[in-house]
């Protein structure tokens, strides 16, 4: 078997793993769930008046306030419905694993012991605040 074959073996492994079933149902009950669909939808249609806005030559200020107020608010909506925040735990695993996958090979390839390396990093699995991956 080569390193391919056992690339593929992973991926299967990965979506029996139950962090990726997790992940894909809170995928699958957010694309399906028509009120949250229906929100995003109308944050991005805020978002790009207030682009719209923001870039015009004529920009009122206070429409621009209104704009980012009303997207704050619909962004705090989706974010904070049963769906989102499902989904985004359910990511926030499967993305620890995924992290923690990329960290015994990158170490392999440095030519650590995949079976002894340590695998944390202390990453959250969110890139929003990351300085970048070792």
């Amino acid at each position: 078997m080569n390193v391919i074959d056992k690339a593929r073996e992973l991926g299967k492994l990965i979506q029996q793993d139950e962090r990726f079933i997790r992940y894909a149902k809170a995928k699958l009950a957010n694309d399906s769930d028509s009120e949250l669909q229906e929100a995003i939808g109308q944050f991005n249609i805020v978002r790009m008046e207030l682009d719209k806005e923001v870039s015009s030559d004529n920009k009122d200020d206070q429409k621009v306030k209104e704009l980012n107020e009303k997207l704050r608010k619909v962004y705090s909506d989706i974010m904070s419905s049963p769906a989102m925040v499902e989904y985004n735990t359910a990511k926030a695993e499967l993305d620890s694993m995924v992290n923690e996958v990329n960290v015994i090979i990158s170490k392999s390839l440095e030519g650590e012991d995949p079976d002894t390396c340590d695998t944390s990093t202390g990453c959250s699995g969110s890139c929003d605040s990351c300085g970048g991956c070792h």
